[in-house]
């Protein structure tokens, strides 16, 4: 049932972040949230409401590609597991001592940001593999895991949104099409260097708190924590990924060998590409990305398992239980996952993006055009956690008004981008948080809190960078 859009409509997000943020409840905060917006559609009526909600999880699963996303998510907990057991991650941790080439917090860190720069085929496989290789090198030379978390988010979307070569590139361009653009992908990578958030992001990422260290808010209470105590998690925190996961050590006597992890990795990251373009039947940016995720991950854990079978360090039968105890030990992040989507399906019914567009349309002006397209798909993208759907939302609003007003239009389609991914990176309900989170092994609550300071500070500077913009456009 759809819903006429009103302010109710922007209660049930607000109400799921909120409470995530006061209680710790991440779970049971977001699904209130679902249970809030269902009862709206359900005319107020609080026990269809919660049929509806239970419902709205279940629908979830009807979409291949969220399915195909909640899977490859668990799945990466089967991948770490082997790798692990194999005596990849030790090995790999080893050959970096023994070469001396990680030996200082500023080189680690530097490390985790080159990778979200290398690794730009897709922002989950971007976190989820920089936090594969670089948690146990922060663990080792004492570095939090909520600043980890924090590099793994900021060089996840901001990087991806910024090479067209990917599935956010496909998607984009699409939407772009669809509002007659003669040529989509130009108008994208025009709009690449006007994209202040990404950018911005990327360069704060790097500058100030790889290279500079300055900390500041709850992240330097993290790392004042690491530093002083040794304590990787503030006590009590709940990291998203399982002990059970993070925690295998390899067998007496087994090799600890670098290339058990490594090539993995490689495996995945280059099956992506290659799946865009199977997919894509040879177009990478008409690919799917969920599709080819989920390949990716396949072949990484596939190929894990051969390694450490051919050497012997396992049976096929510990290859398949350890499958699927690591699978088992991200059923948490798993769960989180269709919470996301079921809110973010939920909102889209009620219709919380259309209805905060429509607050701004009747306020726009040429000069303030780009900053409020910034605002407004930066409240969207936090309340419903997806910077997807909101590029869906504004940029078909965000064309015409800036045909009409005389704006650039590569300008505002670079402040719609930024907007989405800022809300999606800050939200506490966005899928890529949430991973981001479970990448790192930190609590998810304490990865948005200690990330937020930091991306409200960018979002601050582009807000001024959109001003000014629009005041020489």
């Amino acid at each position: 049932m759809e819903h006429a859009p009103d302010w109710l409509s922007v209660l049930p997000p607000v109400l799921a972040i909120a409470l995530a943020i006061a209680t710790r409840q991440v779970y049971v905060s977001l699904f209130l949230g679902i249970w809030a917006g269902t009862t709206l559609l359900a005319d107020g009526n609080p026990l269809e409401g919660l049929a509806d909600a239970i419902e709205a999880c279940v629908q979830v699963f009807t979409d291949a590609g969220n399915t195909r996303v909640i899977i490859f998510s668990a799945m990466i907990g089967a991948l770490i597991a082997i790798t692990q057991y194999a005596g990849g991650v030790r090995g790999f941790v080893d050959a970096i001592a023994r070469r001396g080439l990680v030996t200082t917090p500023r080189r680690a860190m530097l490390v985790s940001w080159a990778i979200g720069l290398v690794v730009f085929v897709e922002s989950s496989i971007t976190s989820l593999v920089n936090g594969a290789v670089c948690r146990p090198v922060f663990d080792k030379l004492r570095i939090s895991r909520e600043k980890l978390a924090y590099l793994c988010d900021a060089t996840a979307a901001p990087i991806c949104v910024l090479v067209p070569l990917n599935a956010w590139g496909a998607y984009i361009s699409k939407i772009l099409g669809d509002e007659g653009l003669d040529e989509p992908v130009g108008v994208l990578v025009g709009a690449i260097p006007l994209n202040f958030y990404a950018l911005f992001t990327v360069a704060f990422s790097l500058v100030f708190v790889v290279l500079m260290r300055r900390d500041f808010g709850p992240m330097r209470t993290a790392e004042r924590r690491v530093r002083e105590t040794g304590q990787l998690l503030r006590p009590g925190a709940e990291p998203v990924v399982s002990t059970e996961v993070t925690a295998i050590e390899p067998p007496d006597g087994a090799p600890r060998r670098a290339i058990n992890f490594l090539l993995p990795i490689a495996v995945m990251v280059v099956m992506m590409p290659i799946g865009l373009w199977i997919t894509g039947d040879g177009d990478l940016l008409a690919g799917s990305g969920s599709t080819s995720v989920l390949w990716a991950v396949l072949a990484a854990t596939f190929v894990a398992a051969a390694l450490a079978i051919g050497q012997r360090i396992m049976t096929p039968r510990q290859s398949i239980d350890l499958f699927f105890k690591g699978f088992g030990g991200l059923i948490p992040l798993a769960m989180l996952m269709v919470f996301a989507f079921a809110i973010g399906a939920v909102t889209k019914q009620l219709g919380t993006g259309a209805y905060v567009a429509q607050l701004a349309a009747g306020s726009l002006g040429p000069a303030v055009v780009p900053a409020l397209l910034f605002a407004v798909a930066s409240f969207i993208a936090f309340s419903t956690g997806t910077s997807w759907g909101t590029f869906a939302i504004m940029l078909p609003i965000a064309i015409p008004t800036a045909t009409a007003l005389g704006v650039p239009i590569e300008l505002a389609v670079g402040a719609v981008l930024g907007g989405g991914v800022f809300g999606d990176h800050a939200s506490p309900i966005s899928d890529t948080t949430i991973i981001a989170s479970m990448a790192a092994g930190t609590d998810h609550i304490d990865h948005v809190n200690t990330q937020l300071p930091y991306a409200l500070t960018v979002a601050g500077v582009s807000i001024v960078a959109y001003l000014v913009a629009g005041a020489l456009a």
